[in-house]
């Protein structure tokens, strides 16, 4: 059994609350502080090679070798894309290194997609077959972070069109801030409540 699938839905639920909350109280306290970090954040040259090495180590520990003890322990079953696992062990930190290095344009964005990709699977299996309607809240979530993590990775510009319009104005920033906030305190309620 995979590490993903051990996952209670009241934990997911609870760290997926605290990130929403946590994120969306500082835009909500620190309205232009968080205002000039995020129209900044999809060039932002600090966080990029981090946020893009993060990504492509978390899929790395999903092809690697068995034997490196707490490295092997999330190795996944790809199905018919198994005998492909060696070439990628090789190709991804090729990847990564040649993303960081050479792609400077829009990094931090492509590196968050590629994080989002990859934090929606334990959402999505915390999720799978819990009884309480409620628990939608979870892959809702998580369906779009793939969404918006497939258009990060291949359309960076889009984020930074986003962020250009979510704070062109004051209300919009606050209804979005105001938004992320529910959305967290209800997952939070539900996951303490029901799941």
């Amino acid at each position: 059994m995979h590490p993903y699938e051990k996952i209670p839905l009241s934990a997911a639920g609870c760290v997926l609350a605290a990130w929403l909350i946590g994120l969306h109280l500082w835009m909500l306290l620190k309205p232009a502080e968080s205002k000039q970090f995020f129209v900044k954040l999809p060039r932002n040259r600090v966080l990029a090679p981090w946020l893009m090495g993060a990504g492509m180590f978390w899929f790395w520990l999903l092809i690697a070798p068995g034997g490196l003890g707490p490295l092997s322990k999330l190795q996944m079953d790809l199905g018919e894309f198994n005998n492909a696992k060696m070439l990628l062990r090789i190709l991804v930190p090729i990847a990564a290194a040649g993303m960081i290095l050479h792609v400077k344009e829009f990094l931090a964005v492509r590196g968050l997609g590629l994080l989002a990709l990859m934090a929606a699977a334990p959402l999505l299996y915390a999720a799978y077959l819990e009884p309480p309607t409620s628990r939608l809240l979870v892959p809702i979530f998580a369906y779009v972070m793939v969404f918006k993590g497939l258009f990060w990775v291949g359309m960076p510009y889009t984020m930074r069109d986003t962020i250009t319009w979510v704070t062109k104005t004051d209300t919009r920033y606050r209804l979005a801030t105001l938004g992320g906030l529910a959305y967290g305190i209800a997952t939070l309620a539900c996951a303490i409540l029901w799941w």
